[in-house]
């Protein structure tokens, strides 16, 4: 088992009642001593000699202290009381004995209970009892607060405030609904002392009642070394800074050493400042002699440089007209290409109709075919069954009369033949009278079929519709939680970016962008620049209204990632940098334009107006190149910021704009013209915003919120899927129902049709038969002209459709190779009026910066006239102060800057002059003041120095005393298993803080130790025992309190425990024992010394407890 400690003991114990705790960790609050350990190998040699002493005795093992009273006088627990508390409505009061106390109950009676209010009540937390996460879990169900009330005894010479409290100190502690503590305090009386909870800590610390493993005073000494340590570095300090000043005061000390040197300098100080004037004059003629000639120097490379302007304007004049001839010329196609097709659709038109006339009367030409063909087949048919019925009665007629030629007298054969005619009669009647029947059979089966047939058409509908309607909105749900998604990843991206320019603000411009940044800089110092690029733009702007991010970035947009350039040498190398850093996003914008020093002078083309700033007034930009190049890309002078969108629609919309004012934006990003306004798409600011903490929160929330929303829309997807696929199902049913009905009916129809072709019986004179047949052949002849005729037109009629039909496909197929023809012309031209416009563009920059090189030249010529008259003045100036001319090598700023100081002096030593005695005394003040700081901080150094040694001291103490404790907490833990013939090693790793335990429990010294974790549930709990004894011997506090110490232990174990706690509690009758357990103590013998508390039994009515919920 292994324990991390912070200190080595316990005051406190509660026994785990789960069988797979068997790891404890406290971590510790303070960082580890400097200090070096000493070896931990150094306590295992101590014990070992302990160990092979006869120590293992009966009777050794126990500690023997004195007892100087009966019984203890502070800090021992009186009484308890206990209201709400976890699932108990009233419990107590209880009162203790002064030294051994035995709580009984049942489980379920509230011994557990007693244990988490004393740690509760004493200002534990809730965490550390093991019975909730949170104060307010320990409220009954169904009531509002809970009650704890502590008594503790506060007697003798070492009692807490007894002139207050009295004989005794009430702790009342309510806790509220919400998990607040409300401590209050009572004196002996009962009367309410007025104290806050801090209180609390003082009467802690009084009766020496520790937790969480302090008992022992270890920690207390650490807290005190490094509270030490703490305060010796901050002396350090605070010498480092009293050398500071003692630095500035031996210059001050220096400084009046010097006046009092220079009393009787004054006359060669004059004399001095007279050459200084003489050399500052003709300084003043040298430098501006230089001046001069740079500025001539200057003039004469302007002169030279414009022709690179005019050079530069011929150039995008020539490109812009190339690029202007180029449009044309793709404009020109395009119209070309557009007339041809305004020429072929009105054909097209035409045709379309002719095709769509034809094909009609096509159709119609078809169907009377078709009309004919069936016409034509069931005349056959007649003309076949009349044929066939003739050609029999004929038979059956010759066939009379060959008989009657074999003497069948007259009247034999007249019978007969009427038989003949009768059956014949009588066979016809009964089968036209069972196809009767058989017909209304058949038709009412076909009339339920027909009804069955349009309800399962009703319902295919509806099922159509509802399965399209789901598959609809399904359709449009998925591109919604697309939509979500990518705009989920946005965020995510955003919120990375924003996170990571918490320590670079140059994250915010994208990932890549520290990179690029760090590839610029090593590129520049190898000297692969001319001059190094500047950007991006929007790392080099401030605002001075964080109020105004989002307009200015809906102003600059993608100028905030543009970098600019010297020259096209420079562009290059960016551009190769970018193509490694950017190898498949989206680059930024390389702007190349000279730099300059100097802001443009935009006094005729800004914007002035009073209320309102303009873009560039709105930044604070250091570096001019960044201002020019915003100036020049988006005109920033000229672009106003209204924070009020109505203001701004005032401003810019109702009446005349400011001068120079093309479009201004508002607060919320939306943009102002004179006649339109846009709203911005963005909602906040990405880049610029001061309050990166405040945009990381909204970030996140929104982030949440979307997420949420992504969810909602997962959830309702899967509904809509299972209705699709509910809807597909029966749609499919109903459609498999609905093919078997109609089956049936094309089969009833199919019978009906055979029944109803069945012919009555004719009359069987053959003349009237001979003359329906003659008739149906001429009917059958005409029909067969008829089809012929029809079908010939038919055949016609397909050909003009089809001839149509072709010419209007080809047709069709000329006017979509135009258009596919016209695509590349359409993008071509847009390309070549982007050309034409970024030449515009760069064709009037050059213009604009040629006149202003022109004119700048026109200053310069103008400064070096004026410059030249001033040297003319300053050269007669300087022959009346010096008539010599000197070459002077210094500077006329050193040269003024020691005339200012000599004539400081020279002030001051006169207006001093004659007053000695004042110079001197502040000469002996400073000097009196820094040798005493200088003492002073020599003794504090010497202070810390014999600090340090002898905390140095105290911290071998302290590591001496800590392994003295660990070695008797061995010691004790050692002798007491062996009260069970048990073996056992505790070690301590001060180093790691950690603690662990083998118990061997065989007879054999020798058996090899085991881990805690092998051991049975009785071994473990009376190692367990073992060990907290052990630990209780090394603690202070005054009283002790354990919790089902006996659980899993046989009676052996349980009877050897037992007796050992109460030796130690006989030994210590100053001390308070606290002893919560479910057995009977009744095999206790009677003792004066023992107090045994009986709990009732719970009741078994009550509702599940609510302390493992959140």
């Amino acid at each position: 088992m292994f324990i991390r400690l912070n200190v080595l003991c316990l005051s406190c114990v509660q026994m785990s009642k789960r069988k797979n705790n068997q790891i404890l960790e406290v971590p510790s609050k303070r960082v580890r001593l400097s200090q070096p350990e000493p070896p931990d190998d150094e306590e295992e040699r101590i014990c070992s000699i302990q160990d092979s002493s006869d120590l293992r005795t009966s009777h050794c093992w126990m500690p023997h202290y004195s007892s100087p009273q009966a019984s203890g006088e502070v800090g021992i627990i009186e009484n308890i009381f206990l209201r709400n508390f976890m699932c108990h409505s009233l419990l107590g009061p209880f009162t203790f004995g002064p030294n051994v106390n035995f709580v009984i109950g049942n489980n379920g009676s509230g011994k557990s209970a007693i244990l988490t209010a004393l740690i509760v009540g004493l200002g534990g937390k809730a965490q550390t009892t093991n019975r909730g996460s949170s104060l307010k879990g320990f409220i009954k169900e169904g009531e509002s607060s809970a009650q704890i009330s502590i008594t503790m005894r506060n007697r003798g010479q070492d009692a807490y405030k007894p002139e207050v409290f009295g004989e005794s100190i009430t702790i009342d502690l309510r806790i509220s609904s919400e998990g607040l503590r409300t401590y209050k305090f009572m004196s002996k009386t009962g009367q309410p002392v007025p104290y806050k909870k801090e209180e609390l800590v003082s009467i802690l610390d009084h009766f020496n009642i520790q937790f969480f493993m302090k008992a022992t005073q270890l920690e207390q000494m650490k807290e005190d070394y490094s509270y030490i340590m703490e305060t010796k570095a901050m002396t350090q300090n605070t010498v480092q800074k009293h050398e500071e000043i003692l630095q500035e005061m031996r210059l001050k000390f220096k400084e009046k050493e010097e006046r009092y040197k220079n009393l009787a300098s004054l006359d060669e100080m004059l004399q001095k400042l007279g050459e200084l004037k003489g050399q500052m004059a003709w300084a003043l003629v040298t430098e501006m002699e230089r001046e001069i000639k740079n500025m001539r120097e200057k003039i004469a490379g302007d002169e030279k440089s414009t022709i690179k302007y005019d050079q530069k304007v011929e150039e995008w004049k020539e490109k812009v007209a190339e690029a202007e001839q180029k449009y044309k010329e793709f404009h020109d196609q395009l119209e070309s290409v557009n007339q041809r097709l305004k020429q072929l659709q009105p054909k097209c038109t035409q045709l379309k109709n002719e095709v769509q006339e034809r094909c009609r009367v096509f159709r119609v030409a078809e169907a009377r075919l078709h009309r004919h063909t069936t016409n034509l087949r069931d005349l056959e048919r007649d003309k076949d069954q009349l044929t066939n019925r003739i050609s029999e009665l004929k038979y059956r007629y010759v066939y009379c009369m060959q008989r009657r030629e074999l003497d069948f007298p007259v009247s034999h054969f007249f019978i007969v033949t009427c038989i003949f005619l009768h059956s014949i009669t009588q066979s016809s009647a009964v089968s036209s009278q069972s196809r009767r029947e058989q017909m209304n059979r058949l038709q009412t089966e076909l009339d339920a079929l027909n009804f069955k047939e349009s309800t399962l058409a009703q319902q295919i509908e509806q099922f159509q519709q509802a399965y399209n309607s789901a598959k609809d909105k399904l359709n449009k749900m998925r591109l919604e939680v697309q939509d979500l998604h990518r705009a989920l990843e946005s965020k995510r991206r955003e919120l990375t970016t924003l996170e990571g320019s918490r320590i670079g603000g140059l994250r915010r411009f994208g990932e890549k962008m520290p990179a690029l940044i760090a590839a610029i800089e090593e590129a520049n110092h190898r000297g692969h620049f001319r001059v190094k690029p500047v950007g991006p733009l929007g790392y080099c702007i401030r605002l001075r209204d964080a109020e105004l991010c989002l307009a200015v970035e809906s102003c600059l947009k993608s100028l905030l990632f543009a970098f600019c350039c010297d020259n096209y040498m420079d562009e290059k190398v960016l551009q190769l940098l970018m193509s490694k850093a950017f190898s498949q996003e989206r680059r930024p914008q390389i702007i190349v334009s000279e730099f300059t020093d100097t802001l443009y002078d935009i006094s005729t083309r800004a914007v002035r107006h009073p209320q309102y700033p303009t873009v560039l007034q709105a930044l604070d930009i250091d570096n001019p190149v960044v201002a020019n190049c915003l100036i020049d890309m988006r005109g920033i002078e000229t672009i106003l910021l209204i924070k009020n969108n109505k203001d701004a629609r005032r401003v810019m919309q109702r009446g005349c704009p400011p001068c120079n004012c093309k479009e201004a934006f508002t607060r919320e990003g939306d943009q102002v013209f004179n006649n339109r306004y846009y709203s911005s798409e963005q909602q906040r600011a990405l880049y610029l915003s001061h309050d990166v903490e405040k945009e990381i929160r909204n970030l996140q929330a929104a982030l949440q919120t979307q997420e949420r929303n992504h969810q909602d829309f997962a959830q309702n997807i899967g509904q809509v899927e299972d209705q699709v696929h509910q809807n597909e199902v029966l749609f499919k049913r109903a459609l498999t129902d609905h093919k078997r009905v109609k089956d049936q009916c094309r089969k009833l129809h199919l019978q009906m049709s055979d029944l109803q072709n069945v012919e009555e019986p004719q009359s069987e004179d053959l003349k009237p038969l001979e003359e329906e047949l003659e008739e149906l052949s001429d009917k059958l002849t005409v029909s067969r002209e008829e089809y012929e005729m029809e079908k010939q037109q038919m055949l016609t009629l397909k050909s003009g459709f089809e001839e149509v039909e072709l010419q209007y496909r080809q047709h069709k197929d000329d006017i979509n190779s135009l258009a596919e023809e016209a695509d590349p012309i359409k993008e071509e031209l847009s390309k070549s009026d982007q050309v034409v416009e970024k030449s515009k563009h760069n064709k009037k920059h050059y213009e604009e910066k040629r006149k202003e090189h022109l004119s700048h030249i026109q200053d310069l010529k103008k400064s070096l006239g004026d410059k030249e008259h001033e040297i003319e003045n300053s050269i007669t100036k300087a022959l009346e102060i010096c008539p010599e001319r000197s070459d002077v090598r210094r500077t006329a700023k050193s040269l003024d800057s020691e005339i200012s100081r000599l004539k400081l002096k020279i002030s001051t030593q006169q207006d001093q002059h004659g007053d000695r005695d004042t110079i001197l005394r502040q000469y002996q003040d400073a000097l009196q003041s820094y040798n005493g700081a200088a003492l002073q901080v020599k003794g504090l150094k010497s202070f810390i120095t014999l600090l340090g040694n002898i905390m140095n001291k105290r911290h071998n103490i302290y590591t001496e005393m800590r392994r003295y404790l660990s070695v008797r907490c061995k010691y004790y833990f050692d002798s007491m298993l062996s009260q069970r013939g048990y073996t056992g090693k505790m070690t301590f790793s001060h180093k790691d803080e950690t603690l662990s335990i083998s118990v061997q429990p065989g007879e054999n010294a020798k058996a090899a130790l085991s881990d805690m974790r092998s051991l049975s549930g009785g071994e473990r709990s009376f190692s367990t025992v073992c060990f907290v004894l052990s630990l209780w011997a090394i603690a202070e506090a005054p009283f002790r309190c354990l919790d089902e110490f006996d659980v899993y232990m046989d009676m052996v174990n349980r009877r050897i425990s037992m007796d050992m706690m109460l030796k130690i509690a006989a030994s210590q009758r100053y001390r308070q024992f606290i002893f919560l357990t479910p057995q009977s103590m009744s095999s206790l013998p009677p003792n004066n010394l023992t107090h045994i508390l009986r709990l009732n039994d719970p009741d078994r009515n009550q509702s599940t407890l609510p302390f493992g919920q959140p």
